[in-house]
């Protein structure tokens, strides 16, 4: 039994105890979007003085990792201790209510007596309840506390943010001496593109320096606890949205004064090689502060009296990013990287016009369409393995795909064992297509859902949905069996395993038929005409999708207009419904709708 938040409340008292003893500040320096460019890192080209200084004074994480390589899902993580799939706040921008026993940790925090405070970005992709902050604001300060109280302070600084790229300026690091991944191509547009990038990194190495030496001048550096980090990597192609280190691995440092010095991993200047993750953070904050870890927390404390044993393996995932519906997840050890893509047929990159604002990324895109990229260039423009598995020390930028190496099935099959005891312990809900996921969750939370073994059986799911991941023709049976069953969510995934056989789903044509009629599920729907339209049955398909165009439910119109462009030129019929649901969109100020549309019209003409 896990207590309710009524229940742990009530269990305050105990939180309380560390009242009696000195209790450090904890401050927390967030940036976003970028990858561990720092001078501390061993980048050659990076200008960061003050965070170079911090990490002398205090300790180096070397495998630091994102929960997912997108901010809002990354942060749900980082304020609940709870994996935002295990939540069902994976998807970008789609809110799902928390369930009552789980809380955002400075909440925990306020009660033990800390002041809690943040500047001023939250993003948690759900709401956040009164009890959480003291102060959330740009105006946020842990200046305005009692007397003698300790504080938890958050600043957030956005100048690394990708839309910092947007507009033009003349790079002050020199583009001649950037370093160019062999996934890029070697262009002008790029190396400065790189240039400007670090000439951000230099600004957010100044500003934090400004928080500490504030710190400083407030007499409270030797009371402080202080984290640096980002909250997933760097805003470059095969970064931001991708579960590829250069999306999720993240910089991390650690300064724990004196006074502390039992809570600190390392002496002054050390670095560890421990693995952490974003779910580990909450744990931690509660653990430095004295304040009990509760129970229904996934990640484990690094530091502090409540400091567990250190991970094998972390994980990470991919959801809906943007406009782009996908499902991916992934595994890390110190060394290898295990990624599993259960929509296999999608290229890893789905047109995202956001992205476009950032010179490298229009070329890219512009490239790939001359077909001037190269095979390790393109890749992410074509459809995925269902397996990848990379050894990052000998590959540090995953190129090489070693799932199919004889040599090292028993890493592989290690990966696979630990990926799949994770999501079986999280119940990751995510299975539960987006828009399905929401309409069974009424009246509850996904969280919830995903603790209900009649309504969302998760190890038939979980089993069902790497079958039509991995696209064995001998499982048509078994994708047809479930396609006419009752549960949804195991529909959706016969219909997603049919449309990862293609062409040898035909068997299957009266099953799709008869679940694209009759399913209550629209993501049901939805994938089975996908299938059909590309078995050769375009009319009736093609109208179901249109007229989700125009469903009440934004996200359920975001998969239909994702859907038809899937279809490519097979959906040109659609053309005048998508353009009207774009202007529409645009007109109710609604930003997915609109940019789902678009991004499909450009795939489809």
């Amino acid at each position: 039994m896990h207590p309710t938040r009524r229940q742990f409340c009530a269990a305050a008292p105990l939180a309380a105890l560390g009242a009696t003893r000195l209790r450090p500040n904890i401050l927390w320096i967030t940036s976003e979007d970028n990858s561990p460019y720092l001078g501390c890192y061993g980048d050659r080209n990076a200008t960061t003085p003050n965070l170079d200084r911090l990490a002398a004074q205090g300790t180096l994480f070397e495998h630091a990792f994102a929960a997912f390589p997108v901010c809002a899902p990354a942060r749900s993580t980082l304020i609940t201790g709870v994996w935002a799939n295990s939540l069902g706040t994976g998807h970008m921008r789609s809110f799902a209510p928390l369930p009552e026993r789980v809380r955002m940790f400075p909440a925990l925090l306020r009660e033990a007596g800390y002041y809690c405070t943040n500047n001023a970005k939250q993003d948690y992709n759900t709401t956040t309840p009164p009890d959480v902050w003291d102060e959330s604001s740009t105006k946020a300060t842990y200046k305005k506390r009692k007397p003698g109280q300790p504080f938890f302070h958050v600043v957030n600084f956005n100048s690394t943010h990708e839309s910092s790229m947007f507009k033009p300026f003349d790079p002050v690091h020199d583009p001649k001496r950037a370093e160019i991944p062999p996934y890029h191509p070697d262009t002008e547009v790029f190396r400065r593109d790189r240039a400007r990038y670090y000439d951000n990194i230099t600004r957010l190495d100044g500003q934090a320096g400004k928080v500490l030496a504030e710190l400083e001048a407030d007499g409270l550096a030797e009371d402080t606890i202080v984290f640096y980090f980002s909250d997933h990597g760097g805003v470059f192609p095969r970064g931001k949205r991708f579960v590829y280190d250069s999306g999720i691995r993240v910089p991390l440092l650690v300064r724990v004064p004196e006074k502390f010095r039992h809570l600190a991993p390392t002496p002054p200047g050390g670095r560890t090689d421990r693995l952490v993750g974003f779910v580990d953070f909450a744990p931690t904050l509660l653990s430095l502060a004295s304040v009990p870890v509760p129970s229904y927390m996934q990640g484990r404390a690094f530091l502090g009296e409540q400091a567990a044993a250190p991970r094998d393996y972390i994980f990470a995932a991919r959801d809906r990013m943007g406009p782009a519906p996908d499902l991916v997840r992934a595994v890390r050890d110190k060394r290898f990287k295990y990624i599993r893509n259960y929509h296999p047929y999608l290229p890893a990159f789905q047109y995202d016009s956001f992205c476009m604002d950032i010179p490298c990324w229009a070329e890219l895109w512009k490239l790939h369409r001359a077909g001037r990229l190269n095979a390790v260039q393109n890749r992410i423009f074509e459809p995925k393995p269902y397996e990848e598995l990379y050894d990052t020390r000998e590959d540090p930028h995953e190129l090489r795909n070693l799932a199919g190496r004889p040599e090292l099935a028993g890493v592989l099959a290690k990966m696979r064992s630990a990926c799949d005891e994770w999501l079986l312990e999280i119940r990751d809900v995510s299975f539960a297509p987006e828009v399905e996921m929401h309409r069974l969750s009424q009246g509850l939370t996904p969280y919830e859902l995903a603790r209900d073994p009649k309504r969302y059986p998760i190890e038939q799911i979980l089993r069902l949905a790497a079958q039509a991941g991995a696209g064995d023709e001998g499982s048509l049976p078994e994708f047809v069996k479930h396609l006419g069953g009752e549960n949804t969510v195991l529909q959706y995934w016969g219909a997603a395993g049919c449309r990862a056989l293609d062409a040898k789903a035909a068997p299957a044509r009266q099953a799709l038929q008869k679940a694209m009629k009759t399913s209550p599920s629209p993501n049901v729907r939805m994938k089975a005409a996908e299938v059909l339209c590309r078995l050769g049955h375009s009319d009736e398909p093609l109208a179901v999708l249109q007229a989700y165009l125009t469903d009440p439910d934004a996200w359920t119109r975001v998969h239909a207009a994702v859907t038809l462009g899937w279809l490519g030129t097979r959906a040109r019929p659609a053309i005048p419904a998508l353009e009207k649901a774009a202007r529409n969109a645009a007109k109710a100020e609604e930003r997915y709708p609109k940019l789902s549309a678009e991004n499909a019209l450009l795939y489809i003409r």
